[in-house]
C-alpha cells in the first residue's frame, strides 16, 4: 500500500473531527454564557444549568480540535478517539430522526465515512505498507 493511499480519508476525518470541535466550542462558550435553567433537562445527567453542558461541550471541543490536528500525524490515540467521535456522532444523529430526517441521515452517513476512513486507513503507515518498523 502506498503512502498516499488512504490520505485524502484521513484528511477528511481530521476537517470532520476540526469542524465538530469548533462548533462545540461556539456551543459551549455559548451555553456557559448563557447560564440559564432548562426545565426540560431537570432530569438529565448534568441537571438543569447550561452552564454545566457548556464546561462538558467546551472540553469536548477541545478533544476534538486537539485529536484531528494528532490524526493527520497518524496518532493511534487520535485514531480511536475519532473513531469514538464518529460513532457519536451517528448515535446522537439517529435521535433526532424524527426532528430532521434529512439532517440526521447527512449526519449519519458523515460518522459512517469517517469511521470508514479511520477503520480503514488511518493506521501506522509502517503497518500499512508491511515495511518492517525501526
Amino acid at each position: 500500500m502506498s503512502e498516499d493511499e488512504g490520505s485524502g480519508w484521513i484528511l477528511f476525518a481530521s476537517i470532520v473531527l476540526a469542524i465538530a470541535g469548533v462548533m462545540r466550542v461556539l456551543d459551549g462558550i455559548w451555553a456557559i454564557r448563557a447560564d440559564e435553567r432548562v426545565p426540560a433537562l431537570k432530569d438529565q445527567l448534568l441537571g438543569d444549568q447550561l452552564n454545566a453542558y457548556g464546561w462538558l461541550y467546551l472540553l469536548v471541543g477541545i478533544v476534538l480540535i486537539l485529536s484531528a490536528f494528532a490524526l493527520y500525524q497518524r496518532s493511534q490515540l487520535a485514531r480511536w478517539i475519532g473513531i469514538i467521535a464518529g460513532a457519536i456522532l451517528m448515535i446522537s444523529a439517529a435521535m433526532w430522526f424524527t426532528f430532521a430526517p434529512v439532517w440526521s441521515l447527512v449526519y449519519i452517513f458523515i460518522g459512517v465515512f469517517v469511521i470508514y476512513g479511520l477503520a480503514v486507513y488511518g493506521g501506522r503507515l509502517d503497518q500499512l505498507d508491511g515495511s518492517p518498523r525501526t
